[in-house]
This record gives C-alpha cells, structure tokens and sequence, in this order.
C-alpha cells in the first residue's frame, strides 16, 4: 500500500494539473477494508459489483504502480467469486481499453461530488455501471463468437483427416488443440497423459494434414502451433479493439496483432 500522495496526469513534481487525485495515504487502508467488505458481500447483481469494486479500487489507487493489472484482476476476481465465470474470463478490459474514452467517463461521473444519496451520485452510478455492462455484453458476445469458430475449425479438422477413434490420441489433440494451440510433444503427453510414441505418431499424422506446423528446427524439443487457431485468436484481438467490432469498417483504437495471413 502506498505511503505517498499519487496523482494521474499533471507533472511529477506536484498535483496541480492532475486529471484525478485518489485519497491521501492515511485514508487508504480504510477504504481498502470497507472496498474488501463490500467485494465479499452479495447484495448486488454480480455485474454491478464488480462495475463498482473496479471503479473504487481505481479511485483508490491503492498502489504506487499496478493499480491498472491489479483493478481489472478484481473485475474477474468478483465475477467468478459469484460463479459468473467458472471456466473462462470474458476480455471485459480489452473492451473497456479499446472505449477508452467512453471508460475514463465513467470512472469520472462515478467520482462525484454530493451527498451519497444525492442526484449526483445516482446519476454518476448509473453511467459507469451502465458503461461497465456494455463493454460485459459486448465481451461475451465475441468470447461466444471466437468459441464457436473453434468449434468450426475442430469439425473442420476431423473432415479433412476421415476416421478418428474416439479416444485416441488423435482425438484427444483435436480436442486440447483449440484452448493450447501451441505445444511440444513434452507438452502434450502431459495434458493427454499418453506416451511419448502415442504423441508422436499423433502430431506426425495431424502435421501431414496441415493441422500443425513445426515452429522449431531440428528433431529435439520440437514444438508445433495450430495456425488456424492463432489466426483466429489474432482475429479475435482485432475485433476487440475495433469500436464497432469490425476491423474493416472501423479500425483498431489500440495496438494489436497484424493478421497472420
């Protein structure tokens, strides 16, 4: 926990021109304590706790660097604490880094000035948690888009090779391959748990169907990748920081990967 005054935007010699200025030093182990107790309690919809842990964690700014990775890791943190979220975490700060805009003006209208039951506060409530889950939706929308194009790229992949024993360790690559789509024969007999001639002949029949593709050189601690699944995964990052979605009608608002193809 910081022990200084820190500040946002300005100089660094002193607040006078900061965007924001979180709470003196002395006041924030308190705030972290009542943040703490309100992160464990369940009074609220999942999605509205975790828009207002997010909101006062960075109001806080608890820490002298990391407060960033540390506030989004609480988004996450509370949805799966709530059983949102079980297996897979939805790209929530992507969406909100690519609406940055739309991002800092919530957090700013959640920073009022008033009494807490005033028309200030419920107004600059409703805005930030209404920008919080939109950029929800809009994440789940595409993490449910991206899971289906894997699925396509796996029924895909079983067409082009015919027959596969179910069970087998053909099988059970097609079926690891989507969610790890780089991996070593080492790698691989870990997460399938067979044996290393089992893997072996498995990744020498899906690289001759063009399935996977040695990124290494040589015969010794090979390691292969899915280029179909990384071309949508880089897809998938662009269409995350697109506004719109969509890359070719509206381009990407931050950096990403280049297509692969």
């Amino acid at each position: 926990i910081r022990a200084e005054q820190n500040w946002i935007g300005g100089n660094i010699y002193n607040p006078c021109a900061a965007s924001f200025v979180p709470p003196p030093p002395e006041r924030v182990a308190s705030l972290l304590d009542d943040m703490a107790a309100f992160c464990n309690s369940d009074m609220l919809p999942a999605v509205v706790q975790a828009a207002i842990a997010h909101a006062q964690f960075e109001t806080i700014h608890p820490f002298a660097d990391g407060n960033g990775r540390s506030g989004r890791a609480l988004i996450h943190l509370i949805l799966r604490r709530r059983g949102l979220t079980t297996r897979v975490q939805p790209p929530v700060s992507l969406v909100l880094a690519t609406r940055a805009e739309d991002y800092v003006r919530g957090l700013t209208a959640f920073r009022y000035e008033g009494p807490s039951d005033g028309p200030s506060s419920h107004a600059g409530l409703n805005t930030w948690v209404g920008i919080f889950a939109a950029a929800c939706t809009r994440a789940v929308d595409d993490a449910l888009a991206f899971e289906e194009r894997c699925r396509g790229i796996e029924e895909r992949w079983r067409t082009r090779l015919g027959r596969v024993r179910a069970g087998s360790s053909v099988d059970l690559m097609l079926r690891f391959l989507p969610g790890t789509p780089v991996v070593s024969v080492r790698s691989a007999m870990s997460a399938l748990g067979r044996s290393k001639p089992q893997v072996n002949a498995a990744v020498a029949r899906l690289e001759g169907a063009g399935i996977l593709r040695q990124v290494t050189v040589g015969r010794r601690n090979r390691a292969f990748e899915a280029p179909e699944v990384l071309e949508t995964f880089a897809d998938l990052e662009r269409q995350l920081a697109s506004p719109a979605g969509d890359t070719r009608t509206d381009p990407p608002a931050r950096s990403v990967p280049a297509r692969r193809r």
